[in-house]
């Protein structure tokens, strides 16, 4: 059958139609996706102060151990474990009776020692002049004289035996040397105490003051004579700002404290030296055995600042994405000096005005295209405080 001329006209055009969207749609799928917009700004410096951290352990201003200096029965025991104690309060009783006797006896040799004392004398008396007249021998007054010096010596001797046994009476009543707070106390009332005793009757810790012993490498201890004007390692000590505790909930504690000493040599072994801060303790909140965190500060008067959230890291190396001037982003390590909560301290890597990627780089690759959208790092610190 003969298709008319007019029909094969109509189907050669819907055929060539039908041709162009086909390819149409062909090479739309096969089109590159939009480039992401993503948030880019501008590195900008600015003060700012980032912390060197150091672990420590505390103890108070005083740790005495309370030991007698008698033997003898604990008769009574004062204070309460735990309890805050002002110094000079009696805190333990030895039995005082046995040395209440040697002070006794001692009394007695003493007064025996003085009757002593007067026979020589009448003595001498009696003789000296007998030997003026020439009736005895100045032998026997010398005799005489030598044996009341000997009655004045056994005296004294028998005195500062009276002295001696007072004083052990004194040390029956255990005072506390300084104000402080009671440790565990071991031994009950009736226990047989020695001044050999390996345990003390307690410990007693004066924690008006606290201080934070920590070490620093040979590397940190020259970098802090180097940071701190002074001639001297007492006037760098004085130039230091003050420094934080951070306690073990990771809180920082509210009063702030002063570097006090150094130790005065290296430990061989570790290599480091021991440093000590000291913290106000009035409220008596910290006590020995405590741990922590000295934070010591350091102020960056041009410090160059990107969040962290702008970073990733491959390999132990930190990265951030570079964005070009035609808007193709280039990844970029980079050195960190110090942190916050939320920035890094940039000392190598970029330099003011580059812009970065601040959100958004999971999916980027090197060379990718994106639309960037301008925010203020000013925005970003207002809005997330260094």
């Amino acid at each position: 059958m003969k298709i008319p001329g007019k029909i094969r006209f109509i189907v050669l055009i819907s055929s060539i139609i039908l041709l162009q969207n086909c390819t149409q749609a062909a090479e739309g799928s096969n089109a590159a996706p939009p480039a992401p917009e993503l948030p880019v700004y501008t590195v900008i410096t600015s003060p700012a102060t980032t912390y060197q951290e150091f672990p420590t352990a505390l103890e108070g201003k005083n740790n005495v151990e309370i030991r007698s200096q008698v033997d003898g029965y604990l008769d009574r025991i004062y204070v309460e474990e735990g309890s805050y104690v002002r110094a000079g309060q009696p805190l333990f009783k030895i039995d005082s009776r046995a040395y209440g006797e040697q002070v006794n006896m001692a009394q007695a040799n003493l007064q025996a020692a003085n009757a002593n004392i007067e026979k020589a004398k009448v003595e001498v008396d009696r003789l000296q002049p007998l030997v003026a007249a020439k009736v005895v021998s100045d032998v026997q007054l010398k005799t005489a004289k030598a044996n009341y010096a000997a009655a004045v010596a056994a005296s004294s001797q028998a005195r500062a035996s009276v002295g001696n046994a007072r004083i052990n009476v004194g040390f029956t009543t255990i005072t506390a040397p300084v104000s402080g707070y009671i440790g565990r106390i071991p031994y009950k009332k009736g226990s047989l105490i020695s001044r050999t005793d390996a345990n003390p009757l307690t410990l007693l810790s004066d924690i008006s003051e606290i201080y934070a012993y920590f070490s620093l490498s040979e590397l940190d201890f020259i970098a802090f004579q180097n940071k701190y004007p002074g001639a001297t390692l007492d006037e760098k000590l004085k130039n230091m700002p003050m420094v934080d505790l951070v306690i073990a909930d990771n809180s920082i504690y509210p009063q702030k404290g002063k570097m006090s000493i150094v130790d005065g040599q290296f430990d061989k072994t570790t290599g480091a030296i021991s440093v000590r801060a000291v913290f106000p303790n009035a409220q008596g909140s910290l006590r020995t055995g405590n741990t922590g965190r000295v934070r010591m500060p350091q102020m960056l008067s041009n410090a160059l600042i990107i969040p962290q959230e702008s970073t990733f890291e491959i390999q132990d190396k930190t990265y951030v994405y570079i964005l070009g001037k035609d808007n193709k982003v280039t990844s970029k390590p980079i050195k960190i000096s110090g942190k916050t909560e939320n920035y890094y301290f940039i000392s190598e890597g970029v330099a003011p005005g580059e812009k970065i990627v601040y959100t958004g780089i999971g999916a980027l690759k090197d060379g990718a295209s994106v639309k960037p959208k301008a925010i203020s790092a000013d925005s970003l610190l207002r809005a997330r405080p260094l």
